[in-house]
């Protein structure tokens, strides 16, 4: 803690020593003890009470709302290719299900530059009236918006 090593720790006790006893020394002991044990309870009451106060304006988490049944997929052209095809229809079903699970799936605020993913812990910390909505990436990136650095927002290719 204090980078105090044996010699040092030696030097302190024969000086503590030649200063207040022998008979005195554990009774000096238990009170060094004593107001460190009431420094950490203190310290941690007073941790405990900022804690609480600046989690005093967090709102609760929105409640989960019904979503309705997919729309089905949009008719293709039929010059596109099988394996093209297969791609469209595949992306199309990952998004729906990705916005079907959370609604959009990338959430900002408004003035902000970060966007993050629905489960960022950030999120949690920007008011419901705050929030802007991003079902894409490419989206919130053409209005200006940055990746957030904790949750690294990205789309299943």
């Amino acid at each position: 803690m204090f980078d105090i090593g044996l010699q040092e720790m030696l030097v302190i006790g024969v000086l503590a020593l030649l200063v207040f006893g022998p008979s005195k020394l554990p009774e000096l002991g238990r009170m060094v003890g004593r107001a460190m044990r009431e420094f950490r309870r203190a310290s941690e009451e007073f941790r405990s009470t900022v804690e609480t106060n600046l989690n005093m304006n967090d709102l609760d988490p929105p409640p989960v709302a019904d979503v309705a049944a997919p729309t089905p997929v949009d008719a293709t052209p039929t010059s596109a290719l099988p394996s093209e095809l297969e791609s469209a229809a595949t992306q199309s079903v990952a998004t729906e299900t990705a916005v079907e699970e959370h609604g959009e799936a990338f959430v900002a605020q408004r003035g902000a530059r970060l966007f993050h993913r629905r489960e960022c812990a950030w999120v949690r910390r920007i008011a419901e009236v705050e929030r802007l909505y991003f079902k894409q990436v490419a989206e919130a990136r053409d209005q200006g918006f940055v990746t957030c650095p904790v949750c690294e927002p990205w789309e299943p290719a």
